[in-house]
């Protein structure tokens, strides 16, 4: 399989978890592997400007750094739709690689099938 979904449910309140994420979604983008973040809960924070601005755990990379870099790879972010509605997020500040869809379209993307992980 050369697709990859990792499901993130891990905000900045997680700073393990949601880098651990980021860490395998860039080490698939290395390994020639299309990579889609579909975040879901708190992670929806890190598909918006500054969201992932101060996280970092201790001795990784910053979240940010990781961020840019899973975008500056073609990485694409989905954003669960009820989950940013029901934090009141400002939908004028997504990043550039990310949108706000839901099952129907994770379905879509993932057509014959992908390799997933969760955090």
């Amino acid at each position: 399989m050369n697709k990859v979904v990792v499901n993130l449910t891990a905000g900045p309140e997680d700073e393990e978890a949601s880098t651990i994420a980021y860490l395998v979604a860039t080490a698939a983008q290395d390994a020639g592997k299309e990579t889609l973040f579909f975040m879901t809960k708190e992670a929806v924070r890190f598909g918006f400007d500054g969201g992932a601005d101060g996280v970092q755990d201790e001795g990784r990379p910053s979240l940010a750094a990781l961020s840019q870099q899973f975008a500056d790879n073609g990485g694409t972010i989905y954003l669960c739709p009820v989950c940013v509605r029901s934090r009141d997020l400002d939908e004028t500040t997504l990043l550039s690689n990310a949108a706000v869809l839901g099952g129907a379209a994770l379905w879509e993307w993932v057509g014959d099938g992908a390799t997933t992980f969760t955090y």
